[in-house]
């Protein structure tokens, strides 16, 4: 169980918050390609309050900002030679794949790679910037926030599967923000992450406070609680549980689980899970916001094909009304405009 102190600074986190927060997720990664300073210092142009940089860990032990561990999709380093022998396959949470693993580069190595667009097929103008960035650290992506003025809400992706390869994310993360601050650092952040183990580890700390963000998809549970459903945590007893006894401040949902679709793909009447989670102290932020017709519903899609644009500022104007506390998208500069 936390402490009553600290119980009391997280209901006023909560309670201060004007209006929904808009987090950049992966930087303004609808516009630049995902995880770039470029796309973190367009996402702050363009008025974000956070930007979101996941994390993952090198062979040397250093923090990186990249969605997944595999790289192939989002570097060029499949076009790399010399680079060939260094794919292999791997499973990491369930899920197989073959690749190229940060955890298997240096620093310095990976730092030789350049970025590239994740999504070329949706997002074409995007693969203008492939091939001008090296992949950012989490260090050099808290020094951004920090000179910007903005907040930065980093998810640790995969811990369970970094340890196991004698890897310590967790100790890691503790070590740059104090670097970067300490808890003037960890003030201007939350920190998320699937599953559970993380973030409770966080919580109990006696030397820094953090603002601890359990992130819930629509399936499934969290890889390091076998026999746990998400399902179940956000029932009133497990949201709960998460606020009074592992120190969660938010939880971050898959939006489906506020506004759900029906089968054709058309939208539902918003759910209770907003309503609820605040009645037991929670914040609630939604994942994640994209323009393009494929990630619209039904209703809400425009143009031709896939790839064009559809009604992204109704989508975001329905959750604001549902009562969401913050939005992740990746266009902030349209979820601060349909704040308006």
């Amino acid at each position: 169980m936390l402490g009553a102190a600290a119980l009391v600074e997280c209901a006023s986190m909560n309670a201060t918050r004007t209006r929904p927060l808009v987090i950049a997720h992966r930087g303004a990664s609808g516009e630049r390609p995902e995880h770039t300073i470029t796309a973190y210092r367009l996402a702050i142009a363009q008025g974000a309050d956070y930007i979101e940089p996941d994390l993952v860990m090198t062979k040397d032990g250093v923090l990186v900002c990249r969605h997944e561990n595999e790289i192939s999709g989002t570097t060029d380093v499949a076009l790399r030679p010399e680079l060939a022998a260094r794919r292999r396959e791997k499973t990491v949470d369930g899920v197989t794949a073959a690749g190229w693993w940060v955890e298997d580069f240096t620093l310095a190595e990976l730092k030789t790679l350049r970025c590239i667009e994740r999504l070329p097929r949706l997002r074409p103008a995007n693969t203008a910037y492939n091939g001008q960035e090296a992949i950012p650290t989490f260090a050099e992506a808290l020094a951004l926030a920090r000179d910007a003025g903005v907040g930065i809400y980093p998810e640790l992706k995969h811990p369970s599967f970094l340890r196991e390869q004698g890897l310590d994310p967790v100790s890691a993360f503790v070590e740059a923000v104090r670097a970067a601050g300490g808890q003037s650092a960890a003030d201007r952040m939350f920190v998320q992450c699937f599953e559970v183990g993380p973030l409770l580890t966080l919580a109990q700390m006696s030397s820094l406070r953090w603002r601890c963000v359990q992130l819930i998809a629509a399936s499934g549970g969290p890889w390091d609680r076998p026999g746990t459903a998400y399902a179940e945590m956000i029932a009133d007893p497990g949201l709960q549980a998460m606020r009074l006894e592992r120190g969660v401040t938010a939880i971050g949902v898959e939006k489906s689980l506020i506004v759900p679709r029906e089968s054709a793909g058309r939208s539902l009447p918003p759910t209770d899970l907003a309503a609820r989670a605040r009645r037991a102290g929670l914040a609630v932020h939604a994942w994640t916001f994209r323009a393009e017709n494929i990630f619209l519903p039904l209703e809400l899609r425009r143009g031709e094909g896939d790839a064009a644009h559809g009604d992204l500022a109704a989508e975001l104007r329905a959750f604001y009304a549902a009562g969401v506390d913050g939005v992740f998208s990746d266009f902030p500069a349209a979820a601060v405009a349909a704040l308006r």
